[in-house]
């Protein structure tokens, strides 16, 4: 019973870490490239770094979207199909 719970809780990170991996790697290499721009040019302005990663991870979001909902539907099927076996 332990062991499956622990396995379950394992589960649901991997699915946590891999619904939101998508948007946190578009993100992480729009905000590399915008500072590699900044540091070439010397512009320091904050706006310049938040707008683009705000509108790549939007459309990233948008993109991904049907994905993650499918996801998101198999593994809450899988975990309602769990239930009686964690009651006994």
């Amino acid at each position: 019973m332990e062991t499956q719970l622990i396995a379950l809780g394992v589960e649901t990170f991997k699915m946590a870490l891999l619904l939101a991996l998508p948007a946190l790697l578009v993100g992480m290499l729009i905000g590399l490239g915008v500072s590699i721009f900044q540091a070439t040019t010397q512009i320091n302005e904050m706006t310049l770094s938040f707008i683009p990663k705000i509108l790549g991870v939007a459309i990233i979001l948008v993109l991904t979207m049907p994905w993650m909902l499918n996801s998101m539907s198999d593994f809450s099927t899988h975990i309602f199909n769990l239930i009686p076996s964690f009651i006994k």
